[in-house]
């Protein structure tokens, strides 16, 4: 499991800013978090829409999909093709039951922010993992609407060997979180 506090800097720094945009509720809203806030963070930062959809139209029990709404610059230089617009369902190594879907979806029924830390594959050899840090949004402050995902890649110079971390649940303010 990683805890938050062996994720990199800049997962803490996300954390502590969606923790301060949370002012008392168990999750901030998309309209909270302020771009012109969080320079530093921008390069890193994935939104993801969560989608509930079913044919009748109505949503409980719906099965979930998530539609890629921001990509930063430092997340996109990672990867092959443009993933904004496109539903995680649409991409072949994202769609269920891949982990990615997994730790998307544990967010979504917990309301809980979950940090991750899987080995790195994409096309630039000289990173061995990467941490996210992915955090709920609500707009009624009990159902998910979106995902706030920090990414950061951990270089393959000066580390050992990184270990696949079974994601573990950010602890609530005043049990163990920072």
């Amino acid at each position: 499991m990683l805890e938050l506090n062996r994720a990199t800097h800049l997962l803490q720094q996300g954390y502590r800013y969606w923790d301060a945009k949370r002012a008392g509720r168990p999750m901030p809203a998309r309209g909270d978090i302020n771009p012109a806030e969080i320079p530093a963070l921008l390069p890193h930062v994935v939104l993801l829409e969560v989608l509930r959809e079913a044919p009748s139209g109505n949503t409980t029990g719906a099965p979930l999909d998530f539609r890629y709404r921001l990509m930063g610059g430092a997340v996109e230089a990672h990867l092959t093709m443009r993933y904004t617009g496109l539903r995680m369902s649409e991409i072949p190594h994202q769609k269920p039951p891949s982990r990615m879907w997994q730790n998307f979806s544990t967010v979504v029924e917990t309301a809980r922010p979950l940090v991750t830390q899987v080995p790195y594959i994409g096309q630039h050899k000289d990173f061995l993992a990467a941490q996210d840090l992915i955090a709920p949004l609500s707009e009624d402050g009990r159902t998910v609407t979106m995902l706030f995902n920090l990414v950061d890649f951990l270089p393959r110079h000066g580390l050992g060997p990184v270990p696949a971390e079974t994601p573990q649940p950010v602890p609530r303010p005043g049990k163990g979180a920072p």
